[in-house]
């Protein structure tokens, strides 16, 4: 500037600019803990395993990320702790297996945390489906369907029914190998099929899908309807209700953040979940569907029905099976 030349009002802004420290690009946390329901040789320790593991090489940062086991398999103490104990810094993370979120939605006592706002990194969701022997029955046609507890996100394939307007008298405690048995023995003349064998045990009992617990159809079972294409009928908020458990029984497993976790951290732990998108899907069951970033929209908004609709799934099953919560 020349000598006595007075300074303009863009060169003084320029050199305040110019004085401010550079931004800070976001970076993970070098330690960090993935909270994982027990025990540990449980049905997510392995997979929880592979998990941590993926997030730590796919992140663009040095970190360490350490699993905690905690509490038992349907992930409610799990989720009671993170609820309480995790700070949205980028340093906390949780495994929520469908059986938690279906513990708040029938209002298990046990179930104390309100998942309202945690943040979705990334899922693993396995088909669901009811199943019979043959093709299904006409309306007027009574049937038996195994279940394995009222409170269980199977149930929703009871509340199918009825919306259908299809006769079905429950048949509790049949779960697994057997509701197999009982399905194969024709003491039932349908079943809940769920979980990462669910198309194996449907192969190897020669069973019929008759309708996938979804919004729409599973991409693994393409000419098999969703429960909605022939539940037309009915209170909407029951119809929610319905949503729910379904997403409930084909929940196995999230990735979670607490809520108001900052958005740059949330993308950089998104960022790291495609390495595991690409590293899980060379080991996958039939018809297990991951699912990161924007792809999770549609997996999580059923996790969350509005109180109106908990409270019609609720009544329903108090009316319907007699169960309430302790």
């Amino acid at each position: 500037m020349a000598q006595g030349a007075r300074p303009t009002r863009r060169r003084l802004l320029a050199t305040a600019l110019a004085a401010l420290p550079a931004p800070a690009f976001a970076l993970l946390p070098a330690t960090a803990t993935l909270l994982v329901p027990g025990p540990e040789d449980g049905p997510l320790a392995d997979w929880s395993n592979r998990l941590a593991a993926a997030l730590a090489r796919g992140s663009t940062a040095a970190v360490m990320l350490e699993r905690s086991v905690l509490g038992g398999p349907d992930g409610v103490t799990a989720a009671n702790r993170f609820a309480t104990a995790a700070a949205p810094d980028g340093r906390s993370l949780l495994v929520l297996p469908g059986a938690a979120a279906q513990a708040r939605l029938v209002g298990d006592q046990r179930a104390r945390f309100d998942g309202a706002g945690w943040v979705p990194v990334c899922a693993a969701q396995g088909p669901a489906l009811l199943a019979g022997r043959g093709r299904p029955p006409a309306a007027t046609a009574p049937l038996r369907l195994g279940l394995a507890a009222p409170d269980q996100a199977g149930a929703a394939a009871l509340l199918g029914l009825d919306l259908i307007g299809h006769a079905a008298t429950p048949v509790l405690g049949l779960a697994g190998a057997r509701a197999d048995t009982a399905l194969a023995q024709g003491m039932v003349e349908a079943v809940v099929m769920q979980g990462g064998n669910g198309l194996a045990r449907l192969a190897a009992l020669g069973a019929q899908p008759w309708f996938v617990l979804d919004e729409q159809r599973d991409p693994s079972l393409p000419e098999v309807p969703a429960v909605t294409e022939l539940a037309t009928g009915g209170d909407s908020t029951l119809r929610a209700g319905l949503l729910a458990a379904a997403a409930n029984a084909r929940l196995l497993g999230a990735v979670l953040l607490p809520a108001l976790t900052p958005g740059d951290l949330v993308a950089l732990w998104r960022a790291a979940a495609q390495r595991w998108l690409e590293e899980e899907r060379a080991t996958l069951s039939p018809g297990i569907r991951l699912s990161a970033g924007a792809d999770l929209a549609p997996v999580f908004s059923p996790l969350a029905p509005p109180p109106e609709a908990v409270l019609a799934y609720r009544e329903w099953l108090f009316r319907r099976l007699r169960w309430k919560p302790d």
